[in-house]
């Protein structure tokens, strides 16, 4: 071609536009990822067992107005209009007088205040220890389904760190199918292993899809305990810190919600025989009234007033406050036994969860032990297979050794953060997981 030509050409070419090629599609819109103490602060204000807890506090917040009812000022207004079948009237010297009119009109305004009401006194200082009880096993309640939303933070972790062992392990019997391929068409391999590299490459997508349903399932249930929807990602949370202390077991007995409810309960019982103590006594009031009455000849006066001092004292009830009294004696010895069982099975969980936290962190040791090996010995078999010096059934037993360790590790560590999660939560510390 002439330069002349070539030139021409070029010109050509850059006035021809070029063609116009399809946009790309867009990507996935990306989820928002979900954080550890995201979780759990929405948790507190979005699960549906703690609005029904919330709900329940405010119920009992008015348990102390309602025994201070008793005590403060009862106002109470009446009034009554009739027409009676007929008047009476009297004829008087000095003109009728009328006993009954045919429309009569009455009405009352009372006011009674108690001065001295030994058993509304009791009342209110019992009510004030039934609101606590109920405060202090609500924040259990509530702290135990904040734990349950942590555990299930760390399992849908957990299984998203086993999909991703998964697509590591396809990854690998995808690159083993590739070489038997490449050696059985070269005629250096048999049919045999080709096959066999092909089950194990379906077997590990099988494994990932199973890995990514699960995962899939346990955010929804996460979702579920949040009431939202699962679009949202999760990133691997950091170790919870591992409580500390001289006595743990102390720590439990000073902490824990309900082993302050236990106590509570137990002076309530107490209370509650004090007030029926309390019945034996006398109960003073004033009292106030300003009337309103139809006049007639002998109530000239429609309006009138009254106040006073009343005094009740049930000297005799036919034993009610003597069975009462014996009755409460026994939820005291109740109230105590249940204290102290509560008092134990908090000292044995701490126990019982040190244990199981000494053991996931020894059995993690290990398994990180062995992924680091089964690792090493993955590498040299790789290389030499690749060099021809090792065979198919090798090379197959090295990379299902290493995913078992990696799934190993990965359950193994999981152990570790749930064990101290449960000691957490067994001392009374849970709340630290979000600081």
């Amino acid at each position: 071609m002439s330069p002349l030509a070539l030139f021409a050409a070029v010109v050509l070419a850059q006035a021809t536009p070029a063609p116009v090629e399809p946009p790309a599609p867009s990507p996935a819109p990306r989820k928002k990822v979900l954080t550890l103490r995201e979780a759990l602060d929405s948790a507190r204000t979005q699960n549906l067992d703690i609005q029904i807890l919330d709900a329940r506090v405010q119920a009992a917040a008015q348990l102390t107005w309602k025994a201070w009812s008793f005590y403060l000022p009862q106002i109470g207004a009446s009034g009554q209009i009739a027409r009676n079948q007929t008047d009476v009237v009297f004829p008087l010297p000095t003109g009728p007088a009328v006993i009954q009119p045919l429309i009569q009109t009455q009405g009352q305004v009372k006011l009674n205040q108690a001065i001295v009401a030994p058993q509304a006194i009791m009342a209110i200082q019992n009510a004030y220890k039934a609101e606590r009880t109920i405060d202090y096993n609500i924040q259990q309640a509530r702290r135990d389904v904040l734990f349950g939303v942590a555990q299930l933070y760390y399992g849908v972790a957990s299984l998203q760190e086993l999909s991703a062992v998964q697509e590591r392990q396809v990854v690998l019997t995808k690159e083993r199918e590739r070489d038997s391929r490449v050696r059985f068409e070269a005629g250096t391999g048999t049919k045999v292993g080709l096959l066999r590299a092909e089950i194990d490459r379906a077997q590990a997508e099988q494994d990932l899809k199973r890995a990514q349903i699960d995962f899939q399932r346990a955010r929804l249930l996460l979702a579920t305990a949040l009431d939202r929807p699962d679009d949202f990602d999760i990133v691997i949370p950091t170790a919870p810190p591992t409580p500390t202390g001289p006595n743990l077991e102390q720590q439990a007995l000073d902490l824990r919600p309900d082993v302050k409810a236990a106590a509570e309960a137990l002076e309530l019982a107490y209370g509650e025989r004090m007030r029926i103590y309390m019945q034996y006594l006398p109960s003073l009031g004033v009292f106030g009234a300003y009337n309103y009455a139809t006049t007639g000849t002998f109530n000239p006066n429609a309006f009138s007033w009254q106040v006073g001092v009343g005094l009740t004292w049930n000297i005799l009830d036919g034993g009610l406050r003597e069975a009462s009294i014996r009755e409460q004696t026994a939820k005291i010895a109740e109230a105590d036994a249940f204290k102290r069982q509560v008092d134990l099975n908090a000292v044995t969980r701490v126990k019982q969860s040190e244990l199981d936290l000494q053991g996931a962190v020894a059995n993690r040791a290990k398994a990180r032990e062995r992924t680091g090996l089964a690792q090493e010995n993955a590498r040299l078999v790789d290389v030499a297979y690749k060099a021809g010096a090792a065979t198919y059934l090798e090379s197959t037993d090295s990379v299902q050794t290493l995913r078992q360790a990696e799934v190993g590790l990965v359950a193994e560590s999981l152990n570790v953060d749930l064990a101290t999660l449960k000691l957490l939560n067994a001392v009374g510390a849970f709340e630290e997981v979000n600081k």
